[in-house]
């Protein structure tokens, strides 16, 4: 049985090399030729687990809104403004389709394309929505916002299927000290990336006004469309043609409204629940004053 393992996988190594070997090649090309390629018109920046997968599903069914680049590796985000930031503005570009290509397909549809991206890290990563607004100060961004107490429990769900040992209560009390100046490291040092402060801020992801000040701040309120998740799931087609109409974009019929990337588990323990719940009430206040509307989410 070894021996056919290991026979198996000298057969199969030079398609993955070949495969990799496409990948740069289609990226080199990508980079030599970003001066061509225009940035997105559309980011989607978070929250994490708040319907950001779903969003982008919705979205990429309209035929303007146009695939990363190349299509076939079916990208979602790039993370170049939180993780990837070192990469620089070619890497980026490169992801992008060529001004000429956007022109063809144009008149091919009759109608404007977009480009567009999904990262979830960017809305809370500190310095993301200032370095988006200097590549991109023209882009209009997308926000979801998700009930605190539930997208805490998805994130430590999805952890839990990667990186984290702790049950859900353990990782909440262990959050402060796991995450403890690793923000003030990002603003220090640019070239910082921490896996703290992506993917063990439970409890921090879901204190949405500081982060989506930043984000209005970088863009100004008009530009920057805040979606709560409840509310998408309840009407996926009538906050899509929202976002597309304001991309110069004609409705179109959503055909797939399911959401995507969802992990159907126990429910959390009542107890924690009912923790959480009383944290996040003041944050909650805070974030209906700066929205200026009551949010869909329970405050007992």
């Amino acid at each position: 049985m070894t021996a056919t393992v290991v026979e198996r996988a000298r057969r199969s190594a030079p398609g993955r090399l070949a495969t990799e070997a496409a990948r740069h090649g289609v990226r080199a090309v990508g980079a030599a030729t970003a001066s061509l390629r225009p940035g997105p018109d559309l980011l989607v920046v978070g929250a994490k687990r708040a319907g950001t997968t779903s969003m982008w599903e919705y979205l990429r069914q309209h035929p303007g809104v146009l695939p990363l680049y190349p299509a076939a590796e079916h990208l979602k985000g790039l993370y170049y403004f939180d993780v990837h930031y070192e990469r620089g503005e070619r890497w980026y570009r490169s992801h992008f389709d060529t001004a000429a290509w956007r022109s063809r397909r144009e008149r091919e549809l009759g109608h404007p394309t977009v480009a567009a991206e999904a990262s979830p890290y960017y809305l809370f990563h500190p310095l993301a929505a200032e370095r988006a607004r200097a590549l991109l100060p023209d882009a209009r961004v997308v926000v979801l916002l998700r009930d605190p107490v539930e997208r805490a429990y998805s994130h430590w769900k999805e952890r839990c299927r990667h990186t984290e040992t702790l049950g859900f209560a353990q990782a909440l009390l262990a959050e402060p000290l796991r995450t403890a100046g690793e923000e003030e490291r990002l603003v220090v040092d640019p070239t910082a990336v921490s896996f703290a402060h992506r993917h063990q801020t439970y409890v921090a992801q879901g204190c949405y006004s500081t982060p989506l000040r930043r984000w209005f701040d970088a863009y100004g309120r008009d530009r920057v469309e805040v979606v709560v998740a409840e509310e998408l799931f309840a009407r996926p087609q009538s906050v899509v043609d929202r976002i597309w109409g304001q991309m110069g974009l004609p409705p179109q019929p959503l055909v797939d409204v399911s959401a995507h990337n969802s992990a159907p588990s126990p429910d959390m323990d009542p107890a924690v629940r009912r923790q959480l719940r009383k944290y996040f009430l003041p944050e909650t206040a805070r974030l209906e004053i700066l929205l200026g509307r009551t949010l869909p989410w329970p405050n007992t």
